[in-house]
């Protein structure tokens, strides 16, 4: 028999940390939420870091991944770990929708599906093209480079005619070790971007997230806001539709939309490796999540 029934994995900065700043203060409020959930349901649950190498994953029923926030910064690794812990325990979620979820390129696939996105080109490593190029061949005169493989807006850039050649050289170096993607800058980016939390399949509540006047990048790291925020049906249609069509289904899922250039809703990101999910502003979709897993 397990010594856990499930283990929230976390990284190794949120376990023990001795600086507790209002930002990771929210990382253990959140991690706590979660844990209390379980252990509501008469569950014996524990943190441990991903990393941890002295942790037997053995001893564990389940694996919740949560705030494993470097994994992209540790991606060889994370990706034994995945390997590992799968093996031993079950993950949530399920191990190929994590895998599948890394890259970029599952937007795509979700379009293939039937979900709206906005307009994107891949780049695939190793291609022998230029930031020029690009613009000529796809018509767009502003647009937002990232790589498939990210996280917190690493190595995003916002690109024009103006600014093109002072990124070649960046671009140059980096399309030869990782693939990256390419679309038209939002517009409606500036009013915000609607994050709708879904667990089991049903949603549960949403946020907007604004970026700071002259920003174009809504996570807090680069003075981005968080608000609550009430979707209107359609938005919360349009996010549980969205996280039908995957496969294996997800036990928890955020779902980033806002209106695209044609005035859509269209998915920018869909989370479901590990998400800030904000539970402190509806700490009950904890327990609903710790209900459906």
């Amino acid at each position: 028999m397990a010594q856990f029934d499930i283990v929230i994995a976390t990284c190794d900065k949120y376990v023990t940390p001795e600086n507790i700043t209002p930002y990771i203060q929210n990382v253990l409020t959140e991690d706590q939420l979660v844990l209390s959930a379980f252990e509501k349901k008469g569950l014996k649950a524990v943190r441990k870091s991903w990393s941890d190498p002295d942790f037997d994953w053995n001893s564990t029923d389940k694996v919740l991944i949560r705030t494993t926030w470097d994994y992209f910064e540790r991606f060889e690794e994370w990706q034994q770990w995945l390997d590992l812990v799968s093996e031993k325990s079950t993950l949530i979620n399920p191990v190929d929708l994590v895998r599948w979820n890394m890259d970029k390129h599952y937007l795509g696939d979700l379009q293939k599906r039937g979900i709206n996105i906005p307009e994107t080109h891949y780049i695939e490593k190793g291609t022998a093209t230029s930031l020029k190029e690009l613009h000529t061949l796809t018509g767009w005169e502003e647009t937002i480079l990232k790589p498939c493989v990210s996280g917190a807006s690493r190595h995003t850039y916002k690109l024009n005619a103006g600014n093109i050649e002072a990124h070649e050289a960046i671009f140059q170096g980096l399309i030869q070790n990782e693939a990256f993607m390419l679309q038209p800058f939002q517009k409606n980016i500036f009013k915000g971007e609607i994050s709708l939390m879904v667990m089991g399949g049903e949603f549960t509540h949403a946020v907007l997230k604004v970026a700071k006047p002259g920003d174009f990048r809504v996570q807090d790291d680069f003075g981005g806001s968080v608000h609550n925020y009430q979707p209107t049906q359609a938005e919360m249609d349009f996010a549980e539709k969205a996280v039908s069509v995957c496969s294996p289904s997800p036990s928890l899922a955020r779902v980033d939309i806002i209106r695209d250039n044609n005035d859509e809703l269209a998915i920018i990101e869909l989370e479901m490796i590990e998400p800030e999910l904000w539970f402190r502003l509806n700490p009950k979709a904890a327990e609903v999540l710790a209900n459906c897993i």
